[in-house]
């Protein structure tokens, strides 16, 4: 009996969903729960699983086609019946000539290339088929494996956290592997070279020239930022805070805390704990703008900017007041790694009442961020550097001593948060991370 596959609700806001990338082509088997399509919303990409086990027997809505919730995207046959391969090409054409997608979208959907002589199920592939389903990569790069017939295990380890393989891992392979005037590339249809259809992220490898068009994701970032810019009134702090003390306190702990705890030991709850005892401290920190008023929220709930390779999405640990500092360390490291293999939850990336972002481990001194709306203060990670530093001793006896010292950026709302008020967060902020005390598990 064949089983529709509807466009999901992902949260009680959500209303329409754009299909970034088919996962499965018609005529293709898929077990239930595996993952068939990517869609993205207005508030998290995610891979969608299949609500059953058959043939996908057909593709209604082509890649790039935003849609309403509930729509019928395709159907599986769940018969399995060797009949449905050749039925999707012209259902595909007829619904992609219905969206705003240009034609050639719908083709490459419908009709993948193939070679009569090698044709094999998609289900014949064991899990681990070599495009990286056993190794740490995200869906981007094992999509740009597949497209251009890598195999992961020769990349293997990547140059990212853990050994994991990042897309500058994977195209530079690509390029490598390149020969003169045969480049290879993902298979392209005739498209011209500016389309105004939305592209899944790293649907393709850009190449110097190119225009493409934003993914969904990229367009909310650039339509969020302009808004955030017009609506707070941006100042920024910068304070210089020696972490000396808790660099020596995690280079200690490290092993230890990661072996007893199975999760890895960043700075990123030090930074948090901080935040959460200056907010406590100062609470406007924690507040926003509502109509005349100001909104104090009872909890802290801080979001935590995770850099994707196809965009940036904000994460939220909520009540990071009642948390221990294993707790954040964990929240932090679960929500950031589901982020990168699209499993968030809407719920999981609303709700924030304050925000902190990391640039510095791409090596800055610090940076300016832009306020998530509609909170009142962002706060920024530096790098952490050795830096010679003027030490005063007790008895008032200067020294040059060298010190690990990160810069920490305060972006606030200058509508409600003073310069005085700011400050003082900072200085509780620099206080806890200086004087660091606190057991961590």
């Amino acid at each position: 009996m064949p089983t529709d596959v509807i466009m999901p609700q992902m949260g009680e806001s959500i209303f329409e969903g754009t299909i970034t990338k088919w996962l499965k082509k018609p005529g293709e088997t898929v077990q239930r729960d595996e993952p068939l399509f990517e869609i993205s919303t207005d508030k998290v990409d995610a891979e969608i699983p299949s609500p059953a086990a058959g043939v996908l027997k057909e593709i209604k809505v082509a890649e790039g086609a935003t849609v309403q919730v509930n729509t019928v995207v395709g159907v599986i046959d769940a018969a399995g019946g060797a009949s449905a391969t050749p039925a999707p090409a012209a259902a595909v054409h007829q619904e992609a000539a219905k969206t705003t997608a240009p034609a050639a979208t719908a083709v490459a959907v419908a009709a993948p290339p193939a070679k009569p002589a090698e044709t094999k199920p998609a289900a014949a592939a064991p899990a681990g088929d070599g495009h990286g389903e056993h190794i740490r990569s995200s869906p981007l790069v094992r999509r740009i494996a597949k497209d251009n017939d890598v195999d992961l295990a020769q990349l293997v380890p990547g140059s990212g956290s853990g050994g994991r393989i990042n897309k500058d891992d994977i195209l530079g392979f690509i390029a490598q592997q390149a020969q003169p005037g045969q480049a290879k590339a993902p298979a392209k249809t005739a498209a011209p070279a500016i389309s105004n259809a939305p592209v899944a992220p790293g649907a393709g490898i850009t190449v110097p020239g190119d225009v493409v068009p934003m993914s969904k994701m990229r367009n909310i970032i650039a339509q969020r930022m302009v808004e955030s810019k017009h609506t707070s009134a941006h100042v920024h702090t910068v304070f210089k805070v020696d972490m000396t003390r808790v660099v020596k306190i995690r280079e200690r702990e490290r092993a230890k805390f990661e072996q007893r705890n199975g999760v890895k030991l960043t700075y990123m709850p030090f930074v948090s704990r901080a935040a959460v005892a200056g907010i406590k401290a100062m609470p406007i920190i924690n507040s926003s703008v509502d109509g005349d008023s100001i909104r104090y929220h009872r909890n802290i709930n801080i979001g935590i900017a995770v850099a994707l390779d196809w965009g940036l999405i904000v994460p939220v640990v909520k009540h990071c007041e009642e948390l221990s500092f294993l707790g954040l360390q964990r929240g932090i490291n679960d929500l950031a790694e589901r982020a990168r293999n699209k499993k968030l939850l809407p719920d999981e990336v609303s709700g924030g009442t304050v925000t902190i972002t990391n640039p510095g481990i791409f090596g800055p001194q610090f940076g300016m961020p832009i306020i998530n709306q509609p909170q009142v203060a962002i706060l920024g990670m530096g790098g952490l550097f050795k830096e010679p530093v003027v030490i005063t001793d007790k008895d008032g006896n200067d020294s040059i001593a060298i010190r690990h010292i990160i810069r920490l950026t305060l972006g606030y709302d200058h509508r409600i948060i003073d310069g005085a008020d700011a400050d003082k967060f900072m200085v509780a902020v620099r206080t806890y991370l200086e004087n660091w005390s606190e057991e961590i598990g």
